[in-house]
């Protein structure tokens, strides 16, 4: 299963760990995924998603309907 936000696409990073005497070797930077249960009373329904931490205040701060429409927008979401 990839580590990828169901909503804005947040997926893991490549990058360098980088030592005191500069040598470098390759690293990753995983995003903050948490598995997460949404209401949407629009639908009386509720979702399961796999939302980065950071998505989770957007929507607390936007609205799960808002962010859906955006994620649909962007290309995250088809349905």
């Amino acid at each position: 299963m990839a580590r990828v936000c169901d909503l804005t696409g947040k997926r893991t990073r490549v990058g360098n760990n980088v030592s005191h005497a500069n040598n470098k070797t390759k690293r990753k930077f995983f995003p903050n995924l948490q598995k997460k249960r949404f209401y949407i009373p629009e639908e009386d329904a509720w979702v399961t998603l796999k939302v980065a931490t950071s998505t989770i205040r957007t929507i607390n701060k936007n609205g799960i309907m808002a962010v859906l429409k955006k994620a649909k927008q962007q290309g995250f979401i088809v349905y």
